[in-house]
């Protein structure tokens, strides 16, 4: 509100992961807790916990009255769901995030709930920055191995009745036409009325 109060053109970007619990690698979070400073003991913890975990499949088939299980395979990727470690492992994940964006927004994390905040007292530099910051994202995403999903991905201009709309779905339409064929596009406006 304070941004919208002096006049700033403001905005969001929206994220959506493809399955973000299940794909962090598991070398690069461990490599980067020992970046963070894990070290000794809690790295070694840390290592066991992650390393050789299997699983298998049942596969119940009711009409046969048969059980069947898959092969063992090795878990690489994922955090664990239903504990409270499975969020912090992902907010560390994506921690560095914020690096390539700090000049241009602002993050705000909440378990798998990326969003970004963006404001400029330029209309051409917001739309700018908000195409420039979807880019980095999505290659910051694929670098560690995560996929922004943009179907699910939106970015909304925030105003106030008297602040004229922003055309800045150009480069997340041409990323979703070029990523998802058949997908639609949604265009959210939201308005404040401010007195």
């Amino acid at each position: 509100m304070k941004a919208l109060n002096n006049k700033l053109t403001v905005g969001g970007i929206f994220c959506d992961l493809e399955k973000s619990f299940d794909s962090i690698n598991h070398e690069m979070l461990l490599s980067e807790c020992e970046f963070y400073g894990f070290r000794g003991k809690t790295n070694a913890l840390l290592w066991s916990y992650f390393s050789d975990r299997y699983q298998r499949v049942l596969i119940n088939n009711s009409s046969s009255n048969t059980i069947t299980f898959s092969e063992w395979g090795e878990i690489k990727h994922g955090a664990p769901h239903g504990l409270t470690l499975g969020p912090l492992f992902f907010l560390h994940y994506i921690n560095d995030l914020l690096n390539i964006i700090a000049d241009l927004s602002k993050l705000v994390l909440f378990a798998v709930d990326t969003s970004i905040i963006i404001a400029n007292p330029s209309p051409s530099k917001f739309k700018e920055g908000i195409n420039s910051i979807i880019d980095n994202i999505n290659d910051w995403f694929k670098v560690n191995k995560l996929l922004l999903k943009f179907d699910k991905t939106y970015s909304l201009q925030f105003m106030t009745k008297i602040i004229h709309e922003i055309n800045i779905i150009t480069f997340m339409h041409h990323m979703r036409s070029n990523c998802y064929s058949g997908s639609t596009w949604v265009k959210f406006k939201m308005q404040y009325d401010i007195w």
